[in-house]
C-alpha cells in the first residue's frame, strides 16, 4: 500500500500543488513555514478524515478559497484507487472514492492507513493526561471505525449533560432528565472502556519489544491502563463495565450538582507507562521518555499493519533533529519497509534516504 499521487487545491498554504511520491521514503525539505507539515496533514486526512492539528474543518481552508480539494491517487487492496475530499468553512464535507460519493470516513478506513510521529509526541508520557487520551483516541479510531463512532456518542452525550448541569442555576427542573442522560453515558462509557482495554493491552506488549530493543534489554517497559476506580476488570462484559460506572457516577452526584462539572467517566481516563517498576511521568529522564514514546509509536504502526494486512504511511514531521544519533539510527533502521514521509529544514541532512522533494511557499521547488 502507498500513495502515489497528491493533488491540493485551497487546502493552507496549498493553491493548486500536484505531487508525486516514491513507494518507499519521500524526504520533505524547505525552510519553516513553508508548508512541509500541512502536507503531511492533507496525506494523513486522505485516509482518515481527521486532522491531526485543526480542531474544525475550516481551519485546512486557504486564506481567500470557498473550499479546499484533497485527492489521492492510491494503490491499496492490490489495485489503484482514489480517494477525494472536498472541505468547506461551516458546511458539511464530501467524499468520494474511486468517483463514488461516500458517506462517512468509515467508507475509506484502511484504504490508507497513517501513523504521525511529530516533535510533541516525544513528551506526550509527561504531559497531561488529555494528551494521553487524544494519542490513545486518534489511534483506535483508525484501528476500529466502531470506536469512532462510540466515542463520538459519548462525547455528544457528556456536552448535553454538562450543559443541563450549568442550565439548572437557572431551571432546576432540568434536573429531571439527568439521570436519562447518565444511563446513556454510562452504556457507552462502557464500550470506550472495553476498547481501550484491549487497545492498550496489545499496544504495550508490542512498545516493549521495541523498548527492550531499543535499551538492550536493560529496561522492562510496561504500560498501565487507568479508568474509574470501581471498574476492577476493565476486560470484564460489556454489562458489567456499565453498572460499575454507574455505581461511581452515583457516588459523584451531588459533587457534580456543586461544581457544575462532569466529574466521573472514561473522559477523565489515562494511562501510564513504567520501567522497571519506576513511572516513567514521574521518574523518567528526557531520553528514557523519548526512547518509549518512539516505542509506543512503532508499536501503533505494528497494530495497524496486523489489522489491515499492509504497512501503513509513516509520517515523521521533523522529529529526527530533536532526537540524538542513536535514537535516530534506531528510528530510521525500522522504515525499511513501507512508504514514509520525513520532513526537515535541511536538504542535505538525509538526501540518501530517498526521493528528495524540496518545498517553498506551497510551490514545488524546481
Amino acid at each position: 500500500m502507498h500513495l502515489n499521487k497528491i493533488s491540493l487545491r485551497g487546502f493552507r498554504n496549498y493553491v493548486n500543488l500536484e505531487l508525486d511520491f516514491a513507494p518507499g521514503v519521500n524526504l520533505i525539505v524547505g525552510d519553516n513555514a513553508q508548508g512541509k507539515t500541512n502536507l503531511l496533514e492533507a496525506i494523513s486526512y486522505l485516509g482518515s478524515g481527521k486532522s491531526f492539528r485543526a480542531q474544525k474543518t475550516g481551519e485546512m481552508v486557504g486564506f481567500g478559497a470557498e473550499f479546499a480539494d484533497l485527492e489521492g491517487e492510491i494503490f491499496a487492496q492490490e489495485r489503484n484507487q482514489s480517494v477525494r475530499w472536498v472541505l468547506f468553512p461551516g458546511k458539511p464535507r464530501l467524499l468520494y472514492r474511486n468517483g463514488a460519493r461516500k458517506k462517512s470516513a468509515a467508507d475509506v478506513a484502511g484504504l490508507l492507513p497513517a501513523v504521525l510521529f511529530c516533535p510533541e509526541d516525544l513528551m506526550v508520557l509527561k504531559a497531561g493526561a488529555a494528551q494521553r487520551r487524544r494519542f490513545g483516541d486518534h489511534a483506535l479510531c483508525a484501528l476500529r471505525p466502531n470506536y469512532d463512532a462510540a466515542l463520538a456518542e459519548y462525547n455528544r452525550i457528556l456536552e448535553q449533560k454538562t450543559r443541563i448541569l450549568k442550565d439548572k442555576e437557572e431551571n432546576i427542573a432540568v434536573l429531571a432528565i439527568l439521570p436519562e442522560y447518565n444511563a446513556r453515558l454510562c452504556q457507552v462509557g462502557a464500550l470506550l472502556i472495553s476498547y481501550r482495554a484491549r487497545f492498550y493491552d496489545s499496544l504495550g506488549k508490542a512498545a516493549a519489544r521495541y523498548h527492550g530493543q531499543f535499551s538492550g534489554g536493560l529496561e522492562d517497559f510496561s504500560l498501565q491502563y487507568k479508568t474509574v476506580s470501581t471498574v476492577t476488570d476493565p476486560f470484564a462484559p460489556i454489562e458489567i463495565l456499565r453498572k460499575q460506572l454507574e455505581e461511581h457516577l452515583e457516588s459523584h452526584y451531588r459533587a457534580e450538582l456543586s461544581s457544575l462539572q462532569c466529574l466521573t467517566g472514561p473522559h477523565k481516563d489515562d494511562f501510564d507507562v513504567t520501567l522497571n517498576g519506576i513511572s516513567l511521568k514521574a521518574y523518567g529522564s528526557q531520553g528514557q521518555t523519548r526512547t518509549a514514546a518512539i516505542s509506543l509509536k512503532l508499536a501503533q504502526r505494528e497494530l495497524m499493519a496486523r489489522e489491515w494486512g499492509e504497512e501503513p504511511i509513516l509520517l515523521l514531521d521533523d522529529v529526527l533533529s530533536e532526537l540524538d544519533a542513536k535514537r535516530q539510527d534506531f528510528v530510521l533502521n525500522q522504515i525499511d519497509k513501507g512508504q514514509v514521509f520525513i520532513t526537515c529544514c535541511e536538504p542535505g541532512r538525509f538526501t540518501k534516504l530517498g526521493k528528495t522533494i524540496e518545498i517553498k511557499e506551497g510551490q514545488l521547488k524546481e
